[in-house]
């Protein structure tokens, strides 16, 4: 079947720049096994497939190379800003049935807010395991790494300099043993979402990378969800005094990415986080899938 898709550079308002997304529309019937075969087809992070919903204005499911997930930043992004581009959206807000609940959107000029859910504070991290699964020392790392989501879990690890982020590079046997430790099962790794406070620009507050495992690219570009549970994070537990900053991630890579932050409630009881920025569409076209994969 012949599907239209729009290639959007979520987090960036030029193209090449933030984190690209695939958003395939009216597809969110196709199997699990397609759907993560499209995604490993575009060497991409995440790709959205769209439908109609009962309950929201659209249907989202998400998925990576290797399986689908609930919620994600950077395609929620992505995915509105290529329905506003192709008139699917009616007014400046919009409702997205995902997997982690309804996400509400607002488009404002050239900005699309997302607001994710209160988060959940899990489980502090064994610091040594995390050092490890990132290949730093222990000295390295502020505080204590926390599981934290909202919307999609993350280890939150706090980092002393910007020099400690960039020497950071993913060790698989540790890592799994880390996402033993905190609770991740099978392939869901539950990488570090590694940040650091001080901006790669003088506009930004802070900066941030998350190391990717197989089949996924090796690093993420931009990660608006992990964005959103790393606010929720130095909000909680006083290492951001504003309630809105300015986060971005991926500069390393030569995809500059930038989003706004802001927090709803106060630091000791939030409940939610907005999660701003731009989308570029870089391309639009059609794409033939199967209903099935070849056996």
């Amino acid at each position: 079947m012949q599907f239209s898709f729009d290639w959007v550079d979520a987090f960036a308002d030029r193209a090449f720049g933030g984190n690209g997304c695939a958003v395939v529309h009216e597809a969110a019937h196709l199997p699990e096994e397609v759907c993560t075969a499209y995604v490993r087809e575009t060497s991409l992070v995440e790709c959205t497939f769209t439908g109609p919903s009962t309950i929201a204005d659209v249907k989202v499911r998400y998925f990576l190379a290797s399986r689908e997930i609930p919620f994600a930043g950077h395609p929620t992004l992505a995915t509105v800003a290529a329905l506003r581009d192709r008139g699917f959206m009616k007014g400046d807000e919009i409702t997205l049935e995902t997997g982690a609940g309804l996400v509400r959107v607002v488009a404002d000029g050239g900005m699309f807010e997302m607001t994710q859910i209160a988060p959940q504070f899990g489980v502090f991290a064994d610091l040594e395991l995390v050092a490890a699964a990132v290949s730093l020392p222990r000295e390295a790392i502020l505080g204590r790494p926390q599981k934290v989501s909202t919307g999609l879990p993350f280890c939150i690890t706090v980092l002393r300099s910007h020099e400690d982020l960039a020497a950071a590079r993913l060790n698989l046997e540790a890592m799994a043993r880390l996402g033993q430790s905190i609770g991740a099962s099978g392939i869901d790794m539950m990488e570090p979402f590694l940040v650091a406070l001080g901006g790669a620009t003088a506009a930004g507050d802070t900066y941030s990378r998350l190391l990717m495992a197989p089949p996924s690219p090796p690093e993420d570009p931009f990660t608006g969800s992990a964005t959103g549970a790393m606010a929720a994070y130095l909000w909680r537990h006083g290492l951001m005094e504003k309630a809105q900053f300015v986060a971005e991630q991926g500069h390393g890579l030569g995809r500059p990415g930038q989003a706004q932050v802001t927090r709803v409630g106060t630091p000791d009881d939030i409940q939610g986080v907005k999660v701003a920025g731009q989308g570029f569409v870089l391309m639009r076209g059609s794409v033939d899938l199967p209903d099935q994969l070849p056996r």
